[in-house]
């Protein structure tokens, strides 16, 4: 009988050992939230699926990019002639974002849509169109099985501070450290955040923390408080100085400097050289839709002919000087500034330049060293680009479409022009300039910030928690062991009887 006690009571602290450790060492559930932002840019419209845990870090989501969608066709603000047409375009996008996330969280998943700067453009060009376009994406957006959230323009402060946000946390410049690390970490350049450079289509934005941020200028300012810090930073973005409205800036300057020798020719269309465009190039342009702009239209001259047919010239030098004329320097109402009497601090720390930024350069080969190249070296490769004759750039990169091939003379020179006549970048702080196009597993871009902002509406839930408390799983595991060390013990001291035990006994 004893002897079946002592099985009994053995066995079952083992399996109470077991069980124990089994069910509080199991794997806990993943608790991970989704959100969908679409980027609907000047010239087409991506859309990202972020995922995080639903447990916050410091008040702010741990936000990751698992899938990017390129919508087909034009950016929505193509779409004012066919205002109805623009919201079925983003349907291909948002049936793989539902084959991405889980169908059990489609309801929860939160949707929204910022427009840049095409649609800021169009609204102040014909806002009922502007208004049409976001009511056709909103009523498609309300359709899919997601949480819409909203469909508006953002600000251009909005796109350049996002943008900030979003390379700051992929580089991993907000992570709080604490104890020992985090006096090393005070020490080092880590600790300090990176500012962003954004090219559009349409606008460009430069944003920044800098410890000269004087009060002269409270409109370029903007606070933050992520991951326990307060952030200050300075940010502007210059609407119409994206690279494609930028050359659309140049070509009217080149027809307002010409226009007086068109005026007294009869013929319907007239022709200029182009030192921007490869030699060998040609494109004609249509002066009624050309001046349409909001960009343009104050440039606008009475010609005699209807149309504008450009000759490609590839002179890197006249294009530079073409170009610098965009940018007026001569009026400086603060103690510094970029360029048309906007208020710039003094340059400060690393900057990443994405978007478009890195687009161009990327294609001329110019990010792939492991460290940014001097800007002499740019410079040169950007003039030795333009020289080659249209022909020849045509046929070594057959495989891209001839818009975007025939623009990339003018946007290398253009992005200089910008960073140096512009920002005020020279060779001594050049390689402060990191070209990005990826972090890691994310696109640089506004929209990660877009997300990482947003999650701080989101309630955080509570963390999915082993049953029980580490103490006392500890305690539950010593009491088990203990119960079966001594169960053991009995039972060896009642089959090998100590002498002194047995004599007792007897």
């Amino acid at each position: 009988m004893t002897l079946l006690i002592l099985g009994f009571l053995s066995t079952l602290a083992v399996i109470a050992l077991i069980a124990v450790a089994v069910t509080q060492n199991k794997p806990l559930p993943k608790n991970i939230k989704y959100g969908i932002v679409l980027d609907a840019g000047s010239s087409h419209t991506n859309l990202y699926v972020y995922e995080w845990p639903a447990e916050k870090e410091n008040d702010t989501g741990v936000v990751k990019q698992v899938e990017v969608c390129k919508v087909e066709g034009p950016g929505i603000s193509g779409y004012s002639h066919a205002t109805e047409e623009a919201g079925p375009s983003l349907a291909q996008c948002l049936q793989q974002a539902k084959e991405v996330i889980p169908s059990a969280q489609h309801k929860e998943t939160p949707v929204y849509l910022g427009a840049t700067a095409g649609m800021r453009l169009l609204r102040l060009q014909n806002r009922s169109a502007a208004d049409k376009v976001l009511s056709s994406v909103e009523n498609t957006l309300r359709l899919a099985p997601f949480n819409f959230q909203g469909a508006r323009i953002i600000t251009g402060q909005e796109e350049g501070a996002y943008g900030w946000i979003t390379i700051n946390y992929l580089l991993g410049n907000f992570k709080q450290v604490s104890g020992w690390k985090k006096l090393l970490h005070s020490l080092t350049s880590l600790s300090e955040t990176s500012g962003a450079l954004d090219l559009g289509g349409a606008s460009t934005q430069i944003t920044f923390v800098s410890k000269d941020l004087s009060l002269e200028s409270p409109e370029n300012q903007l606070y933050f408080r992520l991951y326990g810090k307060d952030y200050q930073v300075y940010t502007h973005s210059f609407l119409c100085y994206g690279k494609d409205q930028a050359l659309q800036q140049k070509l009217a300057r080149d027809l307002q400097a010409t226009w007086i020798d068109f005026y007294f020719q009869t013929v319907e269309s007239s022709s200029v050289l182009d030192p921007c465009f490869h030699q060998g190039y040609q494109r004609t342009i249509n002066i009624s839709d050309f001046f349409k702009n909001p960009c343009t239209s104050d440039k606008k001259k009475e010609l005699p002919f209807s149309q504008l047919y450009i000759e490609g010239e590839g002179d890197y030098q006249k294009c530079r000087e073409n170009i610098q004329t965009l940018f007026n320097k001569t009026n400086c109402p603060y103690s510094s500034c970029s360029f048309n009497g906007i208020y710039l601090p003094p340059l400060q720390g690393d900057f990443g330049a994405f978007s478009a930024f890195y687009f161009v350069m990327n294609f001329l080969n110019l990010t792939s060293e492991p460290n940014p190249l001097a800007l002499n070296k740019v410079t040169s490769t950007i003039e030795s680009f333009c020289a080659r004759p249209w022909q020849e750039v045509k046929t070594a990169y057959h495989h891209i479409k001839e818009k975007y091939l025939s623009e990339y003379c003018f946007s290398g020179a253009y992005i200089l022009s910008l960073l140096e006549n512009g920002y005020e970048f020279t060779e001594n702080n050049w390689q402060m300039i990191h070209f990005l196009g990826k972090i890691g597993s994310s696109d640089a871009g506004w929209t990660l910030g877009y997300m990482l902002n947003l999650t701080n509406m989101i309630p955080a839930e509570e963390p999915a928690e082993p049953p029980l408390s580490h103490g006392s799983y500890v305690g539950l595991m010593v009491l088990c062991s203990l119960v079966l060390v001594s169960v053991l013990l009995f039972a060896w001291l009642l089959f090998h009887k100590p002498k002194c035990l047995q004599k007792g006994i007897v």
